[in-house]
């Protein structure tokens, strides 16, 4: 097996235990995975290189590519499957971390937390201007019902909301902490829409203009899922337009160049960023719901044990 990113030391204990043979390499680039990758059965990545269709051409005898991680957008899973090679994730890792986090992003939209923090620090008092909100009372619209937001509805259940969940591709998945409805039902009833999708075609930019015009009234939106879910331009100008009220962000379409690794082509870029960071009523992460000490040792834990099953179906 061939490891080309860092994960904790559980991934490599757990497989050598069940005697597997690990070659760890996290230095490899694209052009190292190529050249080797034909002597492998199984490559554990992240997130540093994409696995495409020129690399999965040479993986010769791969039977699976293992992510550490939810989102599969870095991987050509269509393509690896077409060739008989299963794709694993371990969303259970880092499920708990990002409904925490989530939660967090919102309690500190609604209650202005980051802009007030930084008023103090500077001696300024301003009380009524930092007024909040209340969870209580609100209707939370939940876009994705996967182990991310089921995490999510699960924390909102001590707050006394009604939280409503719809997912394209489950069905009859209501429980005691969302009820299932239609996306014309998150439209009309949303006060906060939480995005939990993995970033696909379908997926990509979903949360436009369009969309946005689609809700009945203002609203809040907070996304952990995938930065270019949400085009950045059509967000701005929602919230200028007070369609949306307030948006809690861990991703961001140009999350590169959020970093100040701007080229002269991404001037637009620059600009929708830099308009983004001035607005008052946004709170801002970097992409780091899922990142907790805990979710790094759970991320690789059922990673292992996900591929050593793998493994024993294939040898049965």
């Amino acid at each position: 097996m061939l490891i080309i990113d860092e994960a904790h030391e559980v991934l490599k204990n757990n497989l050598e235990a069940h005697n597997f043979l690990l070659d760890y390499h996290p230095e490899y680039t694209k052009e190292d995975i190529i050249k080797n990758i034909s002597s492998y059965d199984a490559l554990i990545v992240r997130s540093k290189i994409d696995i495409d269709k020129e690399i999965i051409d040479k993986a010769l005898n791969l039977k699976c590519i293992a992510r550490s991680g939810a989102g599969m957008d870095s991987i050509d899973t269509d393509y690896a499957e077409s060739k008989g090679i299963e794709c694993i994730n371990s969303p259970e890792g880092n499920r708990d971390a990002v409904g925490e986090h989530a939660l967090g992003l919102l309690l500190a939209l609604f209650n202005n937390i980051a802009s007030a923090d930084k008023e103090v620090r500077q001696g300024i008092w301003l009380r009524e201007a930092n007024r909040g909100l209340e969870i209580k009372g609100k209707t939370i619209g939940i876009i994705g019902y996967g182990n991310m937001g089921n995490a999510f509805a699960q924390r909102l259940s001590g707050f006394d909301c009604e939280v409503i969940a719809y997912d394209k591709y489950k069905h009859y998945f209501s429980n005691p902490f969302a009820k299932e409805v239609s996306l014309e039902d998150i439209f009309r009833n949303a006060d906060v829409l939480s995005l939990h999708t993995p970033l696909t075609p379908e997926t990509k930019y979903m949360v436009n203009e369009k969309f946005i015009s689609k809700f009945h009234k203002p609203f809040y939106l907070i996304n952990t899922s995938r930065g270019k879910v949400v085009c950045l331009k059509d967000l701005i100008k929602a919230m200028k337009d007070k369609k949306i009220l307030g948006a809690a962000l861990d991703v961001l379409e140009y999350e590169s160049m959020s970093l100040g690794r701007l080229t002269p082509e991404n001037q637009q870029a620059e600009q929708e960023l830099q308009e983004l960071f001035a607005m008052k009523n946004t709170v801002l992460s970097p992409h780091v719901a899922g990142w907790t000490k805990e979710s790094y040792y759970k991320l690789a834990y059922y990673l292992s044990e996900k591929i050593i099953r793998c493994f024993e179906e294939t040898a049965n």
